[in-house]
């Protein structure tokens, strides 16, 4: 083990929340001094050695010997599994809530050997991804148990907007909320939101940690966690990123990272304590949107890289937080979450599709060939949140009572512009277009049927950015008021409230800009009961809302299809009911192995009504544009924690079925919702072999699904096949301080697909075999 001081984790930090104020002194902590690790990481100390941690009281202050993972939501010694969530407003473990909660703690992370959230999240099961109106690359677009998510993302409780690229070095755990869940998220979350809690100073330890790695296609990383406390008050950490890695077989595509965060905290007294932080994360890609699906077949095989060297996907992402908490007694406190943040985002990208030379081609006119076509765009973000949580436990009837009141404001300004591109390169191909015409144009293949490889300057392109499309804003308040009441041993209700009042503003259009203005206030809730079978097992029912707006997604505009504005007419853009989603989640819980695993099984159903589907008819000879309704049902297991003292593993398995039950579109009722895969699995298991070494290998599959719109029938020409991916890792401990990791990702190395456009264009390519080693030295 390194040289780490740590105060025990108390055992919950959802019962019992307000314990009695601890005095502590730095010589305390000094008495505390671990015994060494023998093992190659966190749980291999727990689980192989099962060493009694031995315990010192002093000042009411319990010291523990415990593992390198500074996780503090992880269940001690198997840190594969949560114990709590990262967001207090989640008032009980995890274990004893009545909800579909998948997290994804950092030492899984860095097992699997993902760092991108893009790449972690499509790898569990009921997630897929997207691809974005006409190749719009802003982000990352998921789909959650069917329904869109790109917009549900939040860290630390609160919203994350803007379509950015989010990287994991700063996270402690990744939370996956399964199903609607907007008494806590607010408007959206149809299918579930997605939480990244970050690493926080803290006064209980002090570490530093360098990661570095190399690999295959020029891959490079390096970061940095430390945490060091300053004073007995006063702690200060923070988190270093550099990283560069080229698209596995599809270079010159690549991908850099470079961030930083760093986080204060002073505790003025045992009472009152802030925490400052700011994350900063700057990605800039050569982007491959992969190949193209033949209609009615599958994606080509074997395209080459097409990309041009002007080519670029870039985010700059900043924000400051400002956290302030303040304990009255032991059953009463309040939190205040202050943030503000920017991000700039833009992109210019090349696709490509299978097509055929005009009759008027000059070298081979008829044949086939790939034609290159060009997507780009700009969107610049500034949001302002406020939330303020005030936590009561109380005994009223003879019942304990754990209540939260929430109120939050935000304000959220999203400008999304045009770039101004310019192709200067010699065309060489004349292909058809719209309406009838011909253009002269750029394509991959020659006249003799051979690719051209050596591509990356054909259209020569020169980029400037011009002018303003859009300028999105929507301020809202919040309240919210939920309740978790202890019936008795065996009965645990949990309700909630929560009320939305927006003022949305959306001006679209370059030349003669239209003003979409209304207002309105939403009301959703959830209701929950859990039933206690013994003191580790449970069964629960819970009934949860969700609502979405017309206009909700901040990059589209009047696209209403990927949730855009859907009335042509500014005058009627209020006048659509939001979108209404229930669910309904039937589900059990059971802790086991002491504790250290958690086996979760639930039945779901999600039916989305009055979804907004775009006609061309006006709005008053139509009545209403609410005519859509879906149904998603299914069941969802889960398995993670430690299996045996050296065996642990997270394991998720999803069976799911969708389907269309009213449509404008008569044709389409009954058909499955569009980038829906309808079973999907993922395993991560890791063995360690002795104190020192541990093996481990991951599998994913996905069953296949047909590109589309969101809430839309799947486009039956358009499939994207189903995959198995498997991924292996193995670490060894050299010394207490320092220790190696391989990684091999697509061991078989798989040609698989993970999303299509609805009209086939763009099919993005999984990453083909590659293998990273990484050593990490702790002082």
């Amino acid at each position: 083990m390194t040289g780490t001081f740590s105060a025990k984790k108390p055992q919950s930090l959802r019962q019992k929340r307000f314990q009695a104020p601890r005095k502590h002194q730095k010589s305390a902590l000094l008495l505390g001094l671990s015994t060494a690790m023998m093992a190659t990481s966190p749980l291999s100390y727990a689980a192989s050695e099962q060493v009694e941690s031995e315990e010192i009281q002093l000042d009411a202050l319990k010291i523990e010997d415990r593992t390198s993972d500074t996780n503090p939501y992880a269940e001690d010694g198997a840190p594969y599994k949560a114990r709590i969530s990262g967001d207090e407003r989640r008032v009980k473990p995890l274990a004893e809530t009545p909800q579909t909660i998948k997290v994804l703690t950092q030492t899984q992370i860095k097992d699997s050997g993902k760092s991108d959230l893009k790449e972690i999240l499509s790898a569990q099961p009921g997630i897929t991804l997207g691809t974005g109106e006409n190749g719009n690359a802003f982000g990352d677009r998921y789909i959650i148990r069917g329904h869109e998510a790109r917009s549900d993302v939040f860290v630390d409780g609160l919203r994350d907007p803007g379509m950015t690229t989010r990287e994991s070095f700063a996270v402690e755990q990744v939370e996956i909320t399964k199903g609607p869940s907007a008494t806590f998220a607010g408007r959206g979350s149809t299918g579930g939101a997605v939480n990244s809690i970050t690493k926080q100073a803290s006064r209980d330890y002090d570490f530093s940690s360098i990661e570095a790695g190399v690999g295959t296609d020029d891959y490079r990383r390096v970061t940095v966690d430390s945490n060091k406390t300053l004073t007995d008050n006063t702690a200060v950490r923070f988190n270093l990123l550099h990283a560069y890695e080229e698209v596995p077989d599809r270079a010159p595509a690549d991908r850099e990272r470079n961030g930083f965060a760093a986080s204060l905290s002073h505790h003025f007294s045992e009472k009152f304590s802030v925490t400052g932080d700011v994350y900063h994360l700057n990605a800039d890609d050569k982007p491959d949107l992969g190949t193209y699906t033949v209609s009615g077949g599958d994606p080509v095989e074997d395209l080459p890289t097409y990309l041009q060297d002007q080519d670029f996907l870039n985010t700059t992402a900043t924000s400051y937080t400002l956290n302030l908490k303040y304990i009255f007694d032991e059953s009463m406190r309040v939190e205040n979450k202050l943030r503000y943040g920017t991000t700039e985002n833009g992109y210019v990208t090349t696709g490509a599709r299978g097509t055929t030379r005009d009759a008027t081609d000059p070298d081979a006119p008829g044949a086939e060939t790939v034609g290159l076509s060009t997507h780009q765009g700009w969107q610049d973000v500034e949001f302002f949140v406020n939330q303020t949580n005030f936590f009561k436990d109380i005994q009223l009837g003879g019942l304990e009572h754990q209540w939260l009141f929430s109120l939050e404001l935000s304000q959220l300004n999203v400008i999304n512009g045009q770039y101004g591109v310019t192709n200067n390169g010699t065309t060489n191909c004349v292909l058809p277009g719209r309406n009838n015409t011909v253009n002269d144009s750029y394509c991959i293949v020659d006249p003799s049927g051979n690719y051209i490889t050596d591509n990356g300057n054909i259209m020569g392109r020169s980029i400037e950015k011009i002018g303003v499309d859009s300028d999105y804003n929507i301020k809202t308040a919040s309240l919210a008021a939920m309740d978790t009441v202890d019936l008795n041993d065996q009965w645990t209700i949990h309700g909630g409230v929560r009320l939305d009042s927006f003022d949305y503003s959306n001006l679209v259009g370059i030349s003669d800009p239209v003003d979409y203005a209304y207002s309105d206030t939403l009301w959703n809730g959830h209701l929950g009961a859990v039933y206690n079978i013994d003191q580790n097992a449970n069964v629960y029912l819970t009934y949860s809302t969700a609502t979405n707006i017309n206009g909700g997604e901040s990059d589209l505009g009047t696209s209403c299809g990927y949730g855009g504005i859907c009335t042509s007419d500014p005058e009627d853009v209020g006048r659509p009911s939001p979108e209404s989603t229930q669910n309904f989640e039937l589900g059990t819980k059971w802790n086991l192995h002491d504790q250290k695993l958690l086996f979760t099984a639930a039945l779901f159903r999600i039916v989305k009504d009055d979804v907004m589907e775009s006609t061309a008819d006006d709005y008053d000879v139509v009545g209403t544009i609410n005519t859509g309704k879906n149904q998603v049902q299914g069941a969802e297991f889960g398995l993670v924690g430690n299996i045996t003292d050296h065996l642990s593993a997270q394991i998720g398995f999803t069976k799911m079925s969708s389907e269309i039950l009213e449509s404008s579109t008569a044709e389409n009722v009954g058909k499955p919702l569009a980038n829906f895969a309808d079973t999907s699995t993922f395993a991560q298991i890791r063995y360690a072999i002795s104190d020192r070494t541990a093996i481990g290998f991951s599998g994913t599959y996905s069953s296949a699904l047909y590109a589309g719109q969101p809430d839309s029938a799947a486009g039956e020409n358009y499939k994207v096949p189903s995959y198995t991916v498997f991924d292996a890792f193995a670490s060894h401990k050299f010394s207490p301080q320092l220790q190696a990791r391989l990684n091999v990702g697509n061991l078989t190395d798989e040609n698989y697909y993970l999303a299509a456009y609805r009209s086939g264009a763009f099919t993005y390519i999984g990453d083909a075999r590659n293998a990273q080693l990484s050593l990490t030295y702790d002082f």
